[in-house]
């Protein structure tokens, strides 16, 4: 399956280019391109430069669309009627986080369809944390506590490095009730470097997912 791309589209190039310089951070295996400003730099959203954008990529596989204002959705769902069946995605959520978050579930390997849930769930995403659940305890259910070693905390880098890190493992796993899969649950925790936070996780690899994730916590940064 092909990796999903994605396309930033902000009224200023400069925003575009950044969201797209951040958001790479997180998914260093993920193509991500800026389609920011007029085709002369002024402030505006360009057809063409989005289209541009859109024609680079499909070519290689899906591509997921974010926008920053109004007229910057107005271009993309323009862009968007012109096209046949190309499998090129609009995703309505917040540009920065939004656009973490839909490049760390590329990263993860997930479906366009996917990617777009994770862009427009980062709102319910960032309270999830403190509003979650409490699932009942089942057999393969392991925890332990572990100090964050990382300068960052559980910040941006780390969070994304964490949340790509507990995708192999067949478990649901968890740092102080944040789903550790998502970027944007653990970056909203708030955790220091030297805090100390509870990890666990259920399911057949749990023992083994928090084993290794105390570990990589312990021995952070990369």
């Amino acid at each position: 399956m092909s990796k999903v791309s994605l396309v930033i589209v902000s009224h200023s190039d400069k925003l575009a280019q950044g969201v797209a310089e951040v958001a790479a951070q997180m998914a260093p295996d993920v193509v991500i391109r800026a389609a920011g400003g007029l085709q002369d730099g002024n402030i505006g959203t360009s057809f063409d430069k989005v289209d541009a954008a859109v024609q680079e990529l499909v070519a290689d596989g899906p591509v997921v669309l974010l926008t920053d204002l109004g007229s910057a959705t107005l271009t993309v769902e323009s862009v968007l009627d012109f096209l046949d069946d190309e499998p090129v995605y609009f995703a309505d959520g917040p540009l920065v986080e939004g656009a973490v978050a839909g490049a760390v579930a590329a990263q993860q390997g997930t479906d366009a369809e996917g990617v777009v849930e994770a862009v427009r769930d980062v709102a319910k995403t960032w309270g999830a944390f403190t509003e979650s659940e409490t699932k009942p305890l089942g057999e393969d259910v392991c925890e332990a506590e572990v100090a964050i070693a990382d300068p960052d905390g559980l910040h941006a880098r780390p969070a994304a490095l964490v949340a790509r890190f507990v995708s192999d493992y067949d478990a649901e796993v968890t740092i102080d009730g944040a789903d550790a899969a998502s970027v944007m649950s653990l970056m909203a925790l708030g955790v220091r470097q030297g805090q100390t936070v509870t990890v666990r996780a259920s399911g057949a690899d749990a023992q083994r997912a928090v084993s290794d994730l105390v570990q990589k916590l312990e021995s952070m940064p990369e």
